[in-house]
């Protein structure tokens, strides 16, 4: 139950903090308005509260292990929201990091 719930905390941390930095992004640089700027603000703020809920004390080893979360996860946001089409590296690229996220976070530690 441990590693399930780790692993939709940082589904929903990226949700977060994608879907809040593609937001900003939107309001200002697409000039979609302060609105869009103000609910990725808010976005990227719940994503570092969701972090909080890793069962796993260590900030370090949660943060390093959502940068990998955070690379696949972008890919998926770009190929939803923005129907990017990644290339094998990049799919490689996803691939590597979720296998260093698992390492980092769920090998048996003594």
């Amino acid at each position: 139950m441990t590693v399930t719930r780790s692993i939709v905390l940082f589904v929903l941390a990226a949700l977060f903090e994608i879907g809040g930095a593609w937001l900003v992004w939107q309001g200002w640089r697409e000039h979609r308005g302060l609105w869009f700027v103000a609910a990725g603000v808010v976005a990227l703020g719940l994503y570092g509260f969701v972090a909080t809920f890793q069962p796993d004390p260590h900030f370090g080893r949660i943060l390093a292990a959502y940068g990998g979360v955070f690379v696949a996860g972008s890919l998926t946001w770009g190929v939803i929201v923005d129907k990017f089409r990644p290339d094998r590296y990049d799919l490689i690229g996803a691939a590597i990091c979720l296998i260093g996220v698992a390492v980092i976070m769920y090998a048996p530690r003594t």
